[in-house]
């Protein structure tokens, strides 16, 4: 068995924000999951059901997670070093982002605040606009 795996394991390994390297980006599934986020803290707040508002923290914090993920794969994947220093601003904003989605004091992952969802919003939309930006040229 051992020589058989050994002609049949990959030679190469790839990784990508999908099984198949696509080259479909967009900061659209981002803005998608923050916005989920944001609105499930509003209606947290006008919700005092105790469930509810279990199950309200439980999801927020699975969308804030994915929040990252995406911006972690525009980060890491899409943008390239060109767009590094043309746009000088861009690591600074992916730290951020990703911090104002994660799970710190401020973050949106631990807080039931709707502000917290808006900065990660406000943060996404200037990425996107960096983003489109780049796809003109």
């Amino acid at each position: 068995m051992g020589l058989l795996s050994s002609v049949l394991r990959p030679r190469l390994e790839a990784t990508a924000h999908c099984d198949l390297p696509c080259g479909v980006y967009d900061p659209a599934q981002a803005r998608i999951e923050a916005e989920s986020v944001k609105a499930i803290q509003e209606k947290y707040q006008s919700n005092e059901d105790p469930a509810f508002r279990t199950r309200a923290i439980q999801i927020k914090e699975e969308r804030a997670d994915l929040v990252k993920h995406h911006l972690w794969v525009l980060w890491t994947d899409y943008f390239k070093p060109p767009h590094f220093e043309k746009y000088p601003q861009l690591h600074e904003l992916f730290n951020k982002a990703t911090k104002a989605a994660g799970g710190g004091a401020d973050g949106a992952k631990s807080s039931m605040d709707p502000q917290t969802g808006q900065q990660v919003l406000d943060h996404i939309a200037e990425i996107s606009d960096i983003f489109w930006e780049t796809k003109k040229g």
